[in-house]
Formats: C-alpha cells, sequence, structure tokens
C-alpha cells in the first residue's frame, strides 16, 4: 500500500552555514562597529545564542539569521522564538531553538484537515511523523497538495514516498 510522511526536520550543516554566513555579514555592518555582540549555533542541541547591547541589534540579528536562512532554503518558521531575551549584565541575550519534529497541535491540526477534506487516505501521529497511507497514488498527491497549502506552524517535508 503507497505511503509517505508528513515531516518538520532542520538540516543541521545548512543551519551552520547559514547562522556562519549571518555572523560574517554582521560582523562586516557599520552599525555593528566595536560591537560585542555574538552569535553561536549548538550543533548538538540546535540552539542558536545571541548576546547583543541592546534591542536594535538584537532584531538586526535576527533580521540577518532569517533572510540567511531562506536564502539557504530554510524556512524560518522552523525557528522557536517565543521564548523572551533576558538582560545578563549589559547585554541582552536570547535563545533560539530549531524545532525537529512536528508538535502534538500542530499534528492535530494537519489529521484534522486531511479527515475533514474526505480524501480516501489512512493518516495516523507516529512520534514527531505522520503518515499518510492509502490505495491509490493520487488520493496521496491531494493530501500533499492539500498540506502544502494549509497554513500551520512549522514547515513541512513530504518524505519516504512508498
Amino acid at each position: 500500500m503507497p505511503s509517505f510522511d508528513i515531516s518538520s526536520k532542520v538540516d543541521a550543516q545548512t543551519l551552520d552555514n547559514a547562522i556562519n554566513v549571518a555572523k560574517r555579514e554582521i560582523l562586516n555592518r557599520w552599525d555593528f562597529k566595536d560591537s560585542k555582540s555574538t552569535v553561536e549555533l549548538n550543533k548538538k542541541d540546535l540552539v542558536i545564542n545571541i548576546t547583543t547591547e541592546n534591542d536594535m541589534r538584537l532584531d538586526a540579528i535576527l533580521d540577518a539569521i532569517h533572510s540567511r536562512m531562506i536564502k539557504q532554503g530554510l524556512d524560518p518558521r522552523s525557528l522557536d522564538e517565543k521564548k523572551a531575551h533576558y538582560p545578563s549584565g549589559p547585554f541582552i541575550k536570547k535563545d533560539i531553538t530549531a524545532r525537529q519534529g512536528i508538535d502534538v497541535e500542530s499534528s492535530k491540526k494537519i489529521l484534522k484537515d486531511i479527515k475533514e477534506s474526505k480524501i480516501k487516505v489512512t493518516a495516523q501521529r507516529m512520534d514527531e511523523i505522520i503518515r499518510v497511507s492509502s490505495k491509490n497514488i493520487d488520493d496521496l498527491q491531494k493530501v500533499i497538495a492539500l498540506c502544502s497549502k494549509g497554513n500551520y506552524d512549522v514547515p513541512l517535508q513530504f518524505v519516504n514516498m512508498k
């Protein structure tokens, strides 16, 4: 029976490349001259640690990271920026995690949309992915089109088409 998986993963090497290019871009900007701002990526946990002097520079760093991610082919929605920045002496620090997998709320929303579409498929949540199977490949392609149009909080990849 044909099937595919809906997942949400970030390639660690591509993210590392995007962060490194954003760091070089920030160092060359005139408004960051004599700044002690740092941007580091913890490759193991996929956490971006940003340290800077004020909110304006923090916004500029985030903008540079987002633009580099888009140019590298990564979706900025994969970053979890909900955690607020916090002061640390004369600096502001912010930790941003890269989401791996589909969270429970988003998967419920995706499953609900698939079920309401009345397409003859079976979809089930398996840890951090959603497996969709059907007797007809055309139905699977309709589900891919449906999920591509959907507005979810995470970027989706469609993998393991069998």
